[in-house]
């Protein structure tokens, strides 16, 4: 089966049934007809092939990005202008989704960045509070009811077909912090490289906005070469 058609069937297989904190609103895009379609059009599209890949995991989805879209990190312009999928989505900008395509377009091509990477969340599903993006890490409660569903997402990420070798983190603080310990626990990966998130550098740091595409080049430079090697 393709690494794409297995990553829709996981996606499937989430429901919106998750325990939480009663001021915290689960976030899932998966029951709108037009996320799927393009979710579809994505995944059979970029992942029609059984070759492995490097994940990449952020926090989890958010509003903007891959809780319109389905697609981690990819807002409706980009799904549309790079990815070549045609949608109905409202065209608004997402921060983080406009710096993983400037480091996209640093590797090669959008279809050769997908040819050896998978982009994703160590959440599978995101969350609000009051109406605005909330992350995991930002309620202990929070934290705590969703470990196991992190826990089974980064199984399921590897048996989905993702190298065990070496995975990237977005988020040098909180996410991985909360990360590396768990994949301590459970090694998950032989080797996990933290890189600053995108939203971090887009809203505080953009003025040393290339010097972070460099270190991003570098990192998908050196998981690319390990698992060649591997």
């Amino acid at each position: 089966m393709p690494f794409g058609q297995r990553v829709l069937d996981f996606n499937r297989s989430l429901r919106p049934d998750w325990k939480l904190p009663e001021h915290v609103e689960l976030l899932y895009p998966f029951d709108e007809p037009e996320t799927w379609r393009a979710m579809e059009q994505f995944y059979h599209k970029f992942y029609a092939d059984e070759r492995p890949r490097i994940a990449i995991l952020g926090i989890n989805p958010g509003r903007f990005g891959a809780g319109v879209t389905g697609v981690p990190f990819t807002d409706p312009i980009r799904l549309e202008q790079e990815c070549g999928i045609a949608n109905d989505f409202h065209k608004k900008p997402e921060l983080s989704s406009d710096f993983v395509y400037r480091f996209i377009h640093r590797w090669g091509d959008v279809g050769a960045f997908y040819d050896h990477f998978y982009i994703t969340s160590l959440c599978p599903l995101g969350f609000t509070r009051d109406g605005r993006n909330y992350n995991y890490y930002d309620d202990k409660k929070l934290e705590r009811a969703v470990e196991p569903h992190i826990i089974d997402n980064l199984k399921a990420q590897i048996a989905l077909g993702v190298s065990d070798e070496i995975a990237l983190c977005m988020g040098v603080g909180k996410n991985w912090k909360y990360f590396q310990a768990l994949n301590e626990e459970h090694g998950f990966f032989r080797k996990v490289l933290p890189l600053p998130h995108p939203r971090w550098v887009m809203q505080y740091r953009r003025k040393r906005l290339e010097e972070f595409l460099d270190q991003y080049a570098e990192a998908l430079q050196e998981s690319a070469s390990k698992l060649k090697k591997g």
